[in-house]
């Protein structure tokens, strides 16, 4: 039964604006090993991890993401990773010991799809710095160099439970640049925030938002099959820079003879290497098949639709190209090509065995993300797909990092990993839930109890002076 919910209005300056299988990446040819950049990093993280004390929560019942529910359990933090969870874990003597009693904990929420930073509050025309909407295909643009680190929607974020977000470019065009993966932690600089060791993603955008924008100025793309031949000519192009590239180098690397360095084409060279992941905003079935027959011919992988309103129709061909899906529990109909988005959607595409995403492309959403799973757990369970709280937390955790290819290192709470974890007050599925606590990489950074760990922006400080003067 198709059940929509109410039609909600987005901000077009953001993202509203048989089978073929897509093979898993071949590993590199030397001529593709010879042809991996060589420029210096640019714009390098500088983050590094709060001071941390040992740290034991105890007697709570814990999401692990990584297996069952443990109740009347501990997680053990120790030098910004998790050491140990169980349900029989000795405080050690320099120990923090917080009394988990009638209290949850999950590792941090992440977030694939944010424009919080590159569309910050207060949302004045001088702050839309999410689409270069300059040409159709725009790969050569980075989101960090429009993200302002004092957006007062970092620390709403950060009181929702969300520890990692993507930063994403708009999708007013094909091909909207590179996202940005961040660690959601007060700082003065883009680069204290960057995800260290977090590969880059580049966005991309299918349907009607290019057509629409450049179809409106009287430009290409106007069309769905101008939109595709736009992306292949890109391609095209890359192609053949990665191969001067290679060649270049083969033959010995002369800098007198090294080939013009392209930004764009160097963005798009890295989405053919495997070394920049691609995330797709394509809402319709048919439309993200096309697009995975994109990869196919161009042997670059997608690794997550985004938005995904038909990802059910097509749940097989995610489950066969190993595609993650992020999603919206419910949100619908305020364009013809998410007219026909169901509730059920991120439980069907869960149930086949896919890569299911809860994500806000909201600077609100983002602040009750886990909300959001909770609305698509109850349609999932009212259509008779047996769901578990298990289910639930990894679409919130795990699976996002598989998304931005992270989960080495973070969204489970299992030994080794970075200590990416929330206290909730209750349930964290439940409408009365509050994140109480989170840590960073084994850091206290926010405590809803404790003013002294309650961030606020610079800006805010500005502002909140003002008003009270």
């Amino acid at each position: 039964m198709k059940r929509n919910a109410p039609a909600l209005v987005l901000l077009l300056a953001a993202c509203s604006s048989g089978t073929a299988q897509q093979p898993p990446p071949a590993a590199p040819t030397p001529a593709a090993a010879t042809a991996k950049a060589a420029e210096p990093t640019a714009f390098p993280s500088t983050y590094k991890p709060r001071a941390s004390q040992p740290t034991l929560i105890r007697n709570a019942t814990v999401l692990t993401a990584a297996g069952p529910m443990l109740r009347n359990a501990s997680v053990l933090m120790r030098d910004g990773r998790i050491v140990e969870v169980g349900t029989n874990i000795s405080a050690p003597a320099d120990a923090i010991v917080v009394d988990g009693t009638g209290k949850w904990v999950t590792p941090g929420i992440i977030d694939t799809h944010s424009h919080i930073g590159v569309y910050p509050a207060p949302g004045i025309a001088a702050q839309q710095d999410g689409n270069e909407m300059t040409d159709p295909v725009t790969a050569q643009v980075w989101a960090e160099h429009s993200v302002w680190p004092h957006d007062p929607q970092f620390i709403l974020a950060l009181a929702g439970g969300i520890t990692t977000a993507q930063l994403l470019p708009g999708s007013g065009n094909l091909i909207g640049g590179r996202g940005v993966t961040i660690k959601n932690v007060p700082a003065r600089t883009v680069q204290e925030m960057k995800f260290p060791g977090a590969p880059y993603g580049l966005k991309m955008a299918c349907g009607e938002n290019p057509k629409r924008v450049y179809g409106s100025r009287g430009r290409a793309p106007s069309t769905s099959m101008g939109n595709m031949a736009g992306y292949r000519m890109a391609f095209i192009r890359a192609q053949k820079y990665r191969d001067d590239m290679a060649k270049w180098r083969a033959e010995g690397a002369d800098p007198a003879k090294r080939p013009q360095r392209d930004l764009q084409l160097e963005s798009l060279a890295g989405v053919l290497d495997g070394e920049i992941l691609v995330h797709n905003h394509c809402y319709r079935g048919d439309e993200m098949v096309q697009m995975i027959d994109l990869a196919r011919e161009f042997d670059f992988r997608i690794t997550s639709f985004h938005h995904a309103v038909e990802a059910y129709k097509i749940r097989d061909y995610l489950v066969q190209n190993d595609i993650c899906a992020s999603m919206w529990a419910d949100w619908w109909g305020f364009k013809i090509e998410a007219y026909d988005g169901i509730e059920e959607n991120i439980p069907l595409v869960h149930e086949s065995g896919g890569c299911a995403i809860v994500h806000s492309d909201d600077a609100q959403g983002i602040q009750r993300l886990n909300q959001e799973a909770a609305k698509a757990m109850g349609a999932g369970i009212e259509a008779g797909i047996r769901l578990t709280y298990e289910d639930a937390i990894r679409w919130l955790t795990i699976n996002p990092a598989r998304a931005l290819g992270i989960a080495d290192v973070t969204g489970s709470l299992e030994p080794g990993k970075m200590a990416d974890v929330v206290v909730w007050s209750a349930d964290p599925f439940s409408v009365y839930a509050r994140a109480e606590k989170v840590y960073i990489d084994g850091a206290l950074i926010y405590d809803r109890n404790d003013p002294r760990f309650q961030p606020k922006s610079d800006f805010m400080l500005g502002v909140t002076r003002e008003v009270m003067q």
